[in-house]
């Protein structure tokens, strides 16, 4: 009997062995930025499903009854530390014990805590950006990453994972290099936004983002009209806003500066699109 169970033990090894190496892949990636980067690496080998839906916010998401579904029958999860991961990992591992989670942050450089700047220079110490793809450097390294995972799960393929991940490497650079020569003649150096998502694309390009929002809430009527006067000394014409955020709060700000509103999203799967779309308003914001 004992001979029998071992027996079967190595035959169900060997099966998740076997569906884990099945191809193509069956991934889940938290926002959809991570599944561009997931596709360029991965290519026909991997099928990448997104956990936050288009419109929705990372900060509160919960999944559908269909993507839980999904996640039982999934060989592995690349997080990249949206706020939602915190309440649900936990619950998303034990739906698929089997199923291999990775963290795209590991050896990158991380804020430690609100880089944006706030009304009468305060910071907001509880923040903490976790909007880490909008630095293309940044993604190269989660590239290589992905590329080291993918070959792990699957070594056939890793001459097809080194020759994605140099391609998409090279894409990288060329998108850093388009987006600097797009801001180096910059006058001013900082914006305004409504949520602060931008401290790791400020940080790159020597940029210095103003939140209207402080700690996720917006701000009371003296901290405001701090703001609005400090946007006026510096003369800033120009809001951004994300889609997953209300505006309301923006649209005050731009009256009483006569401002414009750009919508942009850092949550957008064409990602070298959305980046070189912002470089270009904030080249004329910016003037």
């Amino acid at each position: 009997m004992r001979c029998l169970a071992f027996i079967c033990l190595l035959s169900l090894a060997a099966f998740f062995t076997t569906a884990s190496a099945a191809l193509p892949l069956r991934v889940f990636v938290s926002v959809a930025p991570e599944k561009t980067f997931v596709t360029r690496v991965g290519g026909r080998r991997v099928r990448v499903a997104v956990m936050v839906q288009p419109g929705s916010s990372p900060h509160s998401y919960e999944p559908t009854p269909r993507q839980i579904a999904a996640l039982a029958d999934s060989d592995l999860y690349f997080r990249i530390g949206v706020p939602f991961e915190r309440s649900w990992m936990q619950r998303i591992r034990s739906m698929n014990p089997r199923m291999k989670v990775v963290d795209l942050r590991e050896e990158l450089s991380l804020h430690n805590g609100a880089d944006h700047h706030h009304p009468g220079g305060q910071h907001g110490a509880s923040h903490q950006d976790f909007h880490i793809w909008t630095s293309p450097r940044r993604v190269i390294t989660m590239a290589a990453r992905i590329r080291d995972v993918l070959t792990d799960l699957d070594p056939a393929g890793a001459s097809a994972y080194e020759a994605n991940y140099q391609a998409f490497a090279i894409d990288l650079r060329a998108l850093d290099a388009e987006i600097r020569g797009l801001l180096a003649g910059s006058r001013s150096r900082r914006f305004l936004v409504f949520h602060p998502a931008w401290d790791y694309f400020a940080d790159e390009y020597g940029l210095q983002q103003i939140a209207i929002e402080i700690d996720g809430k917006t701000p009371g009527a003296a901290a405001l009209g701090q703001l609005i006067e400090r946007a006026k000394r510096e003369e800033i014409h120009t809001i951004f806003v994300q889609r997953q955020h209300s505006s309301a709060p923006a649209l005050a700000v731009a009256r009483a500066l006569d401002a414009r509103i750009i919508r942009v999203d850092p949550l957008a799967e064409d990602y070298a699109a959305s980046l070189i779309r912002l470089a270009r308003s904030l080249r004329e914001a910016l003037r």
